[in-house]
């Protein structure tokens, strides 16, 4: 063996080494790079762009039905929504919710949740609520243990005191019977007509020394006079009126007549009666005249300041505080129910909504080669290093076999 030819023996396994390194690497390159087209003299150079950039389109067609079809199923996407909407998960979105709600309200300064709030107020008890007790009025039965309690506990048992007696009595004789109200009663009453009844009856029906007195003298004359000096003598009339109601303590009477008036005295039938009377009374109100007196209610009303009053002490109570953890968990459990029967339509209805593959697709064409490129690497740059050094090894290998077969040769 002549030992001066070593670089024969040598080059090619050291040769193939290098070029099947870097016959690797440069194809590995060429699978990104150009990242645009080359023109020379008006053609288009050979491989330029590179493979990825130059197939981007089908290759992000192709990425979005391997994962649509192989990994994002409709079955992995029901799995995914039941492990992201367990109940406890749920129950925390919920209660965040409604604790963001509340505050939201507190710092609420246009007022929005207040006008709001006063909208659904008004249309609850000026249009639903006269609708709803119409129809409710029309049954038998409607509100009648709520009437007969309110009757047996509140009006069965009401009787006036000594100084609401004596209010109603100032009332009655200085508002609605005052002395120039009473004689203008009495002018009324005292008409032609009246008057000859009056002394009719008195003549037919008195008998013994008032029937000699009614035949004789009789009491046309003197109710005509009665009536003549109450239309001529006013001050006077009022006068003797005022001296008369005195007289006869007109005021302790009534009130004294006030304050023994209750419906225990009564008898029971008649007690059933009235009753019976007021639940029925009651009832036809509200049938014939409940709506229109609600929507009249509801005109004059400021819902406005209700609601701003209503949601301040709503949000500030301890008691919708401590119940906000209770309605979610509530909210959670109906929810979850919910989701358990309809989990596969209503991931079926998301899936196309969601437009996965759409997405998927254009976020790959979207993504320039450059970062496509330093994306793929980042995930596959070891196995990417590993084909490059197996392409040296490869070649190293093979041009070592070649130098055995030419030593052998020589031989």
């Amino acid at each position: 063996m002549d030992w001066s030819h070593l670089w024969l023996y040598v080059s090619p396994p050291v040769l193939g080494g290098i070029i099947g390194y870097f016959t690797n690497d440069i194809a590995i390159k060429m699978l990104f790079r150009p990242y645009r087209a080359i023109y020379i003299a008006g053609r288009r150079v050979p491989f330029t762009p590179g493979l990825i950039p130059g197939n981007q389109e089908r290759l992000a067609k192709n990425i979005s039905n391997t994962i649509m079809g192989s990994l994002l199923t409709p079955q992995e996407l029901q799995n995914l929504a039941r492990r992201l909407l367990q109940t406890e998960r749920v129950q925390a979105a919920i209660l965040w919710l409604l604790q963001l709600a509340i505050e939201q309200i507190k710092t609420d300064k246009n007022q929005n949740s207040a006008k709001i709030a006063a909208g659904i107020l008004r249309d609850l008890l000026g249009e639903s609520l006269p609708r709803l007790l119409k129809v409710l009025a029309r049954r038998e039965d409607f509100l009648e243990g709520q009437i007969n309690q309110i009757f047996d506990q509140i009006l069965l048992e009401f009787q006036l005191s000594e100084e609401q007696a004596t209010r109603l009595v100032d009332w009655l004789l200085e508002v609605i019977l005052p002395p120039d109200m009473l004689r203008q009663a009495i002018i009324d009453f005292l008409t032609d007509r009246t008057i000859q009844i009056i002394d009719d009856g008195f003549r037919e029906k008195t008998s013994g020394t008032y029937w000699v007195v009614a035949n004789l003298f009789g009491l046309r004359n003197t109710l005509t006079r009665l009536r003549t000096f109450c239309l001529d003598e006013k001050e006077a009339t009022n006068t003797r009126l005022q001296e008369f109601t005195q007289d006869l303590q007109m005021r302790d009477r009534i009130r004294k007549l006030l304050q023994n008036l209750s419906l225990q005295n009564l008898p029971m039938g008649t007690v059933r009666q009235l009753r019976r009377t007021t639940r029925e009374s009651v009832r036809h109100y509200l049938q014939n005249s409940g709506s229109d007196f609600l929507q009249g209610l509801t005109d004059s009303v400021d819902w406005e300041n209700i609601a701003v009053v209503l949601l301040n002490r709503l949000s500030s109570s301890p008691v919708v505080s401590t119940s906000l953890e209770v309605m979610s968990q509530e909210l959670a459990i109906i929810l979850d129910k919910y989701l358990e029967k309809d989990l596969e339509a209503i991931v079926a209805q998301v899936i196309p909504i969601l437009s996965i593959d759409e997405v998927i697709v254009d976020r790959v064409k979207s993504t320039s080669p450059a970062d496509l490129e330093a994306a793929i690497e980042g995930i596959v740059k070891n196995e990417l290093q590993a084909i490059v050094t197996l392409g040296g090894v490869l070649g190293f290998v093979i041009g070592l076999l070649q130098a055995v077969f030419l030593i052998l040769s020589q031989y």
